[in-house]
């Protein structure tokens, strides 16, 4: 447990058991599941965790409320990582009111046998729950990512409880990981140790609903909110400085990239394709450019779904198999389109031994994408790389370096 400010303190719990999140994603270092309490002259419990860790929940949560009892239960995201111990508290505490948005109301009885039709208090966006000296005012964020999602803003606090946004993968082993204070990265850098994780975790989760995200920061700048904390349901809770954050946030949810490079992305079966993927990896690092390459077979896919978003190019090098393309490649490929990828330059590099066909397929997957281009030259392999591939390899290098 921790004191995060004032009153509001932290009761959730790490999963170091868990191999794959949702049931895709690898987690080697785990997961968080958070939970808060804000002990004002009424109580309000913001979520709770996975069914799994329910007793150890359970257990943080008694010894803080050491024999009070929790007059709210705010349900943020009804998503079982967090709702998963709801009908366990709720039976422990008979008196507790369940805070909840229309939709959540509608979605509830969908997860849960409870009938808490009798201590439910209904809230809408801009509604504020008065706890005394705290007081949370309720902010809709449907579809960020799924329809019931809200975040709460605590004013005295100033802390934003963000559902699952600005969370990431990982748990918080170390006492001081579990706040990140970034306060510049000639300081602590901390901010490096949470943009890939997160990337990945808002990429592949919430990376279609761009819009929605849109929608949610605009509403939070246009009620001028003051935030010093951001307590999300995954990950550290930030603090200090949040304009890398939130700069992240906006990037990402506009598709705009973060650097101006390249990501290499490759299936290659017999190794020729690998050697002309490396061949223009060398090239564009040569000239200085910021460049990646994955092995598609080998690398994680939503870690390659997410570095595609990082930067502002990428090269798609495949074999022709089946008369479709590479088997890993083509999961990647439709993954981008089911991502909302758009605002990118596109590279492709096609091997086919007698009929190639890389080309036509990822183009049909993404050419209706919104502000996709497809650079030039298309390098089209013949089973191995020849003379005129060679000077191919050259031009698109070049291109990608502009």
């Amino acid at each position: 447990m921790r004191n995060i400010i004032d009153s509001i303190k932290y009761i959730g719990v790490n999963d170091n058991d868990i191999d794959l999140f949702e049931g895709q994603y690898i987690v080697p270092n785990g997961m968080t599941y958070n939970s808060y309490i804000i002990l004002g002259e009424k109580i309000a419990l913001m979520d709770t965790v996975d069914k799994s860790k329910t007793n150890e929940w359970i257990s943080n949560l008694e010894e803080l409320l050491d024999g009070r009892e929790p007059d709210y239960l705010v349900v943020s995201h009804l998503e079982p990582d967090h709702a998963g111990s709801i009908a366990e508290v709720l039976n422990k505490y008979k008196n507790m009111k369940i805070v909840l948005n229309p939709i959540a109301q509608r979605m509830y009885s969908q997860f849960f046998n409870i009938d808490v039709s009798d201590r439910t208090e209904l809230v809408k966006d801009g509604d504020i729950l008065d706890l005394g000296e705290y007081k949370l005012t309720f902010l809709t964020a449907s579809m960020v990512h799924w329809p019931e999602v809200m975040f709460s803003y605590e004013e005295k606090t100033k802390t934003l409880f963000s559902a699952d946004g600005f969370g990431k993968f990982g748990a918080c082993n170390i006492e001081d990981e579990l706040v990140y204070n970034f306060t510049g990265f000639n300081q602590i850098n901390w901010a490096e140790k949470w943009d890939d994780e997160a990337r990945r975790y808002y990429i592949n989760i919430c990376g279609k609903y761009g819009a929605q995200v849109q929608a949610v920061l605009k509403k939070i700048s246009k009620l001028n909110l003051d935030i010093k904390s951001i307590c999300p349901l995954h990950g550290p809770i930030l603090t200090g400085d949040l304009s890398h954050y939130l700069g992240l946030y906006d990037k990402w949810s506009k598709y705009e990239p973060e650097e101006n490079g390249t990501l290499i992305v490759y299936g290659s079966i017999h190794g020729n394709t690998m050697q002309v993927a490396n061949k223009l990896y060398e090239a564009i690092k040569l000239q200085g450019s910021k460049v990646e390459i994955m092995d598609i077979a080998r690398c994680d896919i939503p870690e390659a779904i997410a570095k595609a978003y990082k930067y502002g190019k990428l090269v798609i090098a495949s074999v022709t198999y089946n008369m479709s393309i590479f088997p890993n490649m083509y999961l990647f490929v439709n993954l981008l389109k089911e991502k909302n990828y758009q605002n990118r330059k596109v590279g492709i590099i096609e091997n086919g031994s007698w009929a190639p066909n890389t080309e036509n397929v990822i183009k049909n997957i993404l050419e209706n994408q919104k502000d996709i281009e497809f650079l030039k030259p298309t390098i089209s392999i013949k089973s191995k790389i020849s003379e005129e591939n060679e000077k191919e390899i050259v031009d698109l290098a070049k291109e990608l370096v502009k």
